[in-house]
């Protein structure tokens, strides 16, 4: 059963960390020693007890994430949470799919009891008994995609499928990697791609859309992406990159392990059944060196090596150029050079 942590913070006094067991759970996006961009798409099928086991994953951060949400939404309203008029069918879907998920693979946090188009709905740890008619937008407090995300781990992005490819349609994005939802919605799956490095040129995103497009219902993919974050901060958006962005010079050899931390991003995709809509989840797990170096120390070797290695473009599009030796200086006094072994964690 997971246990909650109390409500942590994300910004000012940082007050977020990690167990042991949040450290090892998570979805490490370094297979091997190098890394560059792929499709690393696999079968969204259960696996393991950590971060895979369950279609939608929480761990103990899951209250403090939904605090957080609920501040930022409220804090910075019309630029978090958006969606055109003509998303709403494949907003019912996402609610449907995430209450079934919830409650299905967290049964002891999460109940769902349907009578034909009345539902009834318990959140547990959020302290929430709603009941509503599907489909009948009234019977909420708010849109369906807004009010089962604000219940939820995770950005979830809607794409809606026309003329070939893929359009943003609608997002919850509270934690946003560099990027504003506002500018995006309503772009391409090429446009909104457009800025990152080497994808074009190795026919990736092609590839990539044509694999969504053939995306069917009932079998949701899975694959994992990563960047790099100064503080457990979660909400890096464009719009407010003068709050985050200096952070960026202060890093050193000395404070790297307690600064910098790796962002990890699950990503599992399912095809709507209803609205034939695309649904592009991330979610989002942040690791200190520290605590990745103290708690997976094989990780923290693999991840000397992959940044000390990383193609630089790719280290300018994921933003660390200005503190990359600083993280490799850190990192190296944890790489013995002998092959990496997770057995050993």
């Amino acid at each position: 059963m997971t246990v909650f942590k109390p409500i942590e913070t994300y910004s000012d006094d940082y007050t977020y960390s990690n167990s042991r067991d949040a450290v090892t759970r998570l979805p490490f996006p370094y297979p091997e020693d190098e890394y560059m961009y792929s499709m690393n798409v696999e079968p969204h099928v259960p696996f393991g007890k950590g971060a895979l086991r369950a279609q939608f994953d929480i761990d103990e951060h899951y209250i403090s994430e939904c605090h957080h949400r609920a501040q930022i939404l409220e804090s910075q309203p019309g630029v978090h949470y958006l969606a055109l008029p003509h998303m709403m069918e494949a907003q019912w879907d996402l609610l449907e799919l995430l209450m079934e998920s919830y409650s299905r693979d967290f049964p002891e946090h999460f109940t769902l009891e349907k009578n034909g188009s009345q539902w009834h709905w318990i959140n547990r740890p959020l302290q929430i008994d709603q009941t509503f008619t599907f489909g009948d937008t009234s019977t909420l407090p708010m849109d369906p995609m807004e009010y089962i995300t604000r219940q939820a781990q995770g950005e979830f992005i809607l794409l809606e499928e026309r003329d070939d490819t893929l359009f943003m349609g609608a997002g919850m994005a509270t934690q946003r990697a560099d990027y504003s939802l506002r500018f995006n919605l309503g772009m391409s799956f090429m446009e909104f791609h457009g800025p990152v490095p080497k994808l074009e040129e190795m026919g990736i995103l092609n590839r990539a859309l044509k694999f969504l497009l053939r995306l069917r219902p009932g079998h949701p993919v899975r694959r994992t992406n990563w960047s790099i974050t100064v503080n457990p901060r979660l909400e890096t958006s464009a719009e407010t990159l003068p709050d985050w962005a200096p952070d960026r010079t202060i890093i050193t050899p000395e404070n790297a392990g307690e600064l910098v931390n790796l962002r990890v991003e699950l990503q599992p995709l399912h095809r709507m059944p209803r609205s034939n809509a695309v649904l592009f989840p991330v979610r989002t797990y942040l690791v200190s060196l520290k605590e990745l170096a103290e708690f997976a120390p094989q990780w923290a070797k693999r991840m000397h090596r992959v940044i000390r290695d990383l193609d630089q473009e790719l280290v300018d599009y994921k933003g660390f150029t200005r503190y990359r030796d600083a993280m490799v200086t850190w990192l190296s006094q944890y790489d013995d050079g002998t092959p990496v072994d997770e057995s050993q964690q």
